[in-house]
């Protein structure tokens, strides 16, 4: 897919909430639908950059169900391009509402041991600062609802430094 398609699914993403007195429903429900079509096409052959994408684009509080399709995206990535993915979206990952991402890191560690590794060996080279970030991140994670699962801890946390 073209750097027009990750373009796309991340402002699409940026789902019209319900508080949203200024754009029409029938764009709101325009951009929820194309949202839905872009994360049903992917392959899976996006590379990292494609999770990447779709990691970010899942910006809203309330995705009215569209991020499902996403989440089953995520699902057709070999599981290293998935790591390295969601390591390559850390920055995004920040940023996106905390449910968000937990779930993204439920569903990494879900896809097993590859994408574990992927994650954490990819983890490395991004910003020490974020590096932080995202380890306090998982520990909250772990903390609450999203890893706290045994399975589901001691998994993502890096080396410290």
């Amino acid at each position: 897919m073209s750097s027009d398609w990750k373009f796309e699914i991340v402002e699409c993403g940026d789902l019209v909430q319900d508080d949203d007195e200024v754009t029409p429903p029938d764009a709101a429900e325009r951009r929820w639908n194309r949202y839905v079509e872009l994360a049903d096409s992917v392959t899976g052959d996006e590379g990292p950059a494609g999770v990447a994408a779709i990691v970010s684009s899942l910006k809203a509080e309330e995705d009215y169900g569209a991020y499902q399709a996403a989440h089953a995206a995520l699902g057709r990535f070999p599981h290293s391009d998935f790591g390295q993915g969601v390591a390559g979206a850390a920055k995004e990952l920040l940023s996106i509402p905390r449910d968000r991402s937990g779930n993204i890191l439920l569903i990494l560690t879900q896809a097993g041991p590859m994408a574990v590794s992927a994650f954490n060996e990819a983890i490395q080279a991004v910003d020490p600062d974020v590096q932080v970030s995202i380890r306090e991140l998982v520990e909250f994670h772990e903390s609450e609802e999203w890893l706290s699962e045994h399975s589901a801890q001691n998994v993502l946390l890096m080396p410290r430094t």
